[in-house]
């Protein structure tokens, strides 16, 4: 009969905390405190925004967009982005008078490094003539949603064997989206 041979947890490991999990920045490597600042500076520019700002944020408020939101003063790493779309991964920045054109330009390129385009737009375009920052904005949008749909369609390409299925609701869950096909309920 052969010995039987069993793994043995290490002890140090077992007593070893594990890494903390990061509270905001979802690994922007930003400090706490860093981002309770970012955060606190987005909140009052909020309820302190310019008039090209309430109107580009009335006319998303009114506009059926489906699952492209645009969160206005967004903390998108360590930067504050006028309005932000996660699912696109664009950020509108809206160019006021007097603001600094070397920051800006840092902050930009940082964003783009990381997959997130910016599209700027001048506060006074916003205000005069705000339909054709809407058409502007949509051709830019229907070009981002197919570079992501190309992007994807090259990742599926180049890994065949990866396949992706979404997680099936436990059975008996009321509170899960609803098949495609329901059955029927009799009524009895």
């Amino acid at each position: 009969m052969t010995e039987r041979k069993t793994l043995a947890l290490n002890p140090e490991a077992a007593t070893a905390e594990a890494p903390a999990l990061k509270k905001k920045g979802r690994g922007w490597e930003i400090s706490d405190k860093r981002l309770d600042a970012l955060h606190e500076q987005a909140r009052e520019l909020r309820r302190h925004s310019s008039e090209a700002h309430k109107a580009l944020a009335e006319k998303f408020a009114g506009a059926d967009l489906g699952r492209y939101t645009f969160k206005r003063f967004a903390v998108v790493g360590s930067a504050i982005v006028d309005f932000n779309c996660h699912n696109l991964g664009l950020a509108l920045a809206i160019d006021e008078e007097g603001q600094n054109d070397a920051l800006v330009k840092r902050r930009d390129k940082s964003l783009e490094s990381v997959g997130i385009k910016v599209m700027r737009i001048a506060a006074s375009d916003i205000l005069s003539d705000i339909d054709a920052v809407l058409k502007q904005l949509t051709q830019v949008m229907r070009d981002r949603i197919e570079e992501r749909k190309a992007a994807a369609r090259a990742h599926k390409a180049a890994n065949p064997k990866q396949t992706y299925s979404r997680p099936k609701p436990p059975p008996g869950d009321r509170d899960a989206a609803p098949s495609r096909n329901p059955k029927p309920r009799s009524r009895t």
